[in-house]
């Protein structure tokens, strides 16, 4: 059975780390920044039994914005809707139900979050970044 939680104690760090040191988002990320990006974020886990299949954290004010980022399920577990099912949770999370403005970037998912209500952004020349 999956579930999915916000308790943070319960989250497998080594497995959190693990993936995404070798995702294309996150490989320069060390595990102590890993560790205080959860700290400091809303975050989800998804375990199948007592087994972390999968992750997602929000970056948000709770009131105009959120920003979901750090989404995954295990490549085993791909396939299986559990993607679908984390994101529909995340976004009847109280703290982000009335949220006005969600965001996020992706290089090669965008048919899967459309299909969840994410549009591609029209003005990209509006949005400016700082490093």
């Amino acid at each position: 059975m999956m579930t999915i939680t916000t308790d943070k104690t319960l989250l497998d760090i080594d497995f959190i780390y693990g993936f995404l040191h070798k995702s294309y988002w996150a490989k320069n990320r060390t595990k102590a920044q890993i560790q205080e990006t959860i700290a400091n974020s809303l975050c989800f886990g998804v375990f199948l039994s007592d087994k972390q299949i999968g992750f997602a954290r929000v970056v948000t004010d709770k009131v105009i914005f959120s920003h979901l980022m750090d989404v995954f399920i295990a490549p085993e577990h791909q396939g299986k809707g559990y993607g679908k099912i984390v994101l529909e949770t995340i976004y009847k999370h109280p703290d982000l139900i009335n949220v006005t403005h969600h965001y996020l970037h992706t290089k090669d998912a965008h048919s899967f979050y459309q299909k969840i209500g994410f549009l591609q952004y029209d003005k990209p020349k509006n949005v400016m970044l700082k490093h």
